[in-house]
């Protein structure tokens, strides 16, 4: 963010605004639908295959449009970080499903609605997606890393179906974390209007959260009346 506060004062970063603004989003998501029950270790292996195959397209926007902007001052240094997630969920799925994934696991209308919000963010110059990586990327690192831990746990689930939490070109999270955080702020210093972007942030985890009732609506739809 560029403006100045009215005491003169330097504003907080795009991180700090991103976070403020979607804090109590946040909780909502890890207390709603298959969220919810992959934390407490009562999510089915089903549903976490959907929630996988939903976020595939997701992912696919986002990577997509990334690289689009590489060569762009604002988003160029959040393109080279090069998470490639979708390989990543890819090779989950095959791992879950076998190779005919795409065919034996539905998109769900959620997904798609999500994954085509990305894609109309990364139009023009791309602002929207310094706040979808924000919430993606750094939810990977963070809560995702716990949440590898409870799949395996839970569902039984090997090394080999969890490479979506594996991010094998860096040695150090909390290092990367940290690094990707300074990047954001970078990027969203640069951003025409950080305040649209702060509100896409809102609106990425609103998406998160619908899609996270969806999928728990397809697996156990008896439950969904009362979470």
């Amino acid at each position: 963010m560029t403006a100045s506060l009215a005491d003169g004062s330097s504003p907080p970063g795009v991180v700090a605004a991103l976070y403020l603004r979607t804090k109590s989003l946040h909780v909502e998501a890890e207390r709603t639908g298959i969220i919810r029950d992959l934390l407490r270790g009562e999510a089915s292996r089903e549903g976490y295959v959907s929630l996988l195959r939903n976020l595939f397209p997701v992912y696919q926007a986002m990577e997509q449009g990334l690289e689009r902007h590489r060569r762009s001052l604002m988003l160029g240094i959040l393109a080279n970080y090069g998470f490639d997630r979708a390989a990543a969920i890819e090779s989950d799925l095959v791992a879950l499903c076998g190779g005919r994934w795409r065919h034996d696991v539905p998109t769900l209308v959620a997904g798609e609605i999500y994954a085509g919000r990305i894609a109309k963010a990364a139009e023009g110059d791309g602002a929207g997606l310094i706040a979808h990586a924000y919430t993606r990327y750094l939810g990977d690192l963070s809560g995702g890393q716990i949440l590898r831990r409870l799949l395996a746990r839970s569902l039984g689930l090997r090394p080999s179906d969890l490479s979506f939490y594996d991010f094998p070109r860096f040695s150090d999270l909390d290092a990367l974390k940290a690094d990707y955080r300074q990047a954001l702020d970078q990027a969203g210093a640069l951003a025409v209007d950080p305040r649209a972007v702060v509100e896409e942030a809102a609106v990425a985890f609103a998406l998160n959260i619908d899609l996270s009732r969806a999928v728990q609506a397809q697996v156990s739809p008896a439950l969904t009346t009362t979470r």
